[in-house]
């Protein structure tokens, strides 16, 4: 009973932190008509070597791009550019490279582009993180007081749009990779701090089990 009631205290946590968070979810900004024909061709032309023409990146450290929400694509590509003479909130010199160029409009284009963009998947890797993998995506760990990843991006990883972004089918690897850089400290543009609240109580284990499991979800 006492694990049940952890459980369910766990799971309105979680929910809650995702409410807070998604109140200071950024809003689409107001612009001309997307040129998305402009779009298709950044992309080919400098996204292409790290992300694929469609967003579909065949290097694990690079994220899929195909299929994300666009709200969150323009954020990204907003944070590391840097706004208002502010320095980038994410830290990479390559991105930071190709984003600064760009004009708002066509940040917002081209993160509709690759929303547009079928994405074709991962699969999980090692078969023995299944269990712990899922364990932590639905139900976190009431003993440590870490929520369930479900909580923010859903039961099949499919994110909620504007909010949080789709993980079901993204690379492992980079998913571990920015469960570390949370965890760190390193990467600090989650509002709130909740992904950074929720990486540091995780175990290398857990966020290698966590990061497969979502790789494998469809």
């Amino acid at each position: 009973m006492i694990k049940r009631k952890l459980s369910v205290s766990l799971a309105l946590a979680s929910f809650f932190v995702c409410q807070i968070a998604s109140a200071q979810a950024p809003q689409a900004a107001k612009s001309a008509p997307l040129d998305l024909v402009k779009a298709k061709q950044t992309a080919e032309q400098n996204c292409a070597a790290c992300h694929g023409a469609d967003g579909n990146s065949i290097i694990t450290a690079n994220p899929v791009l195909a299929g994300q929400f666009s709200e969150y694509l323009n954020k990204q590509l907003l944070n590391f550019k840097g706004q208002n003479g502010k320095a980038p909130e994410r830290n990479s010199p390559i991105m930071t490279a190709i984003a600064t160029p760009l004009s708002e409009a066509d940040a917002k284009a081209l993160a509709v582009y690759f929303s547009q963009q079928k994405a074709k998947g991962d699969a999980t890797k090692n078969k023995a993180n299944i269990s712990l993998g899922q364990k932590i995506w639905r139900a976190g760990d009431a003993s440590k007081g870490l929520p369930a990843c479900a909580g923010c991006h859903g039961a099949a990883g499919a994110g909620i749009p504007a909010q949080f972004p789709r993980l079901s089918g993204q690379h492992s690897d980079y998913i571990e990779a920015q469960l570390r850089t949370f965890r760190d400290g390193a990467r600090a543009n989650d509002a709130n701090s909740v992904m950074r609240t929720v990486a540091i109580r995780m175990t290398e284990p857990e966020i290698k089990a966590v990061a497969d499991y979502a790789a494998g979800l469809r």
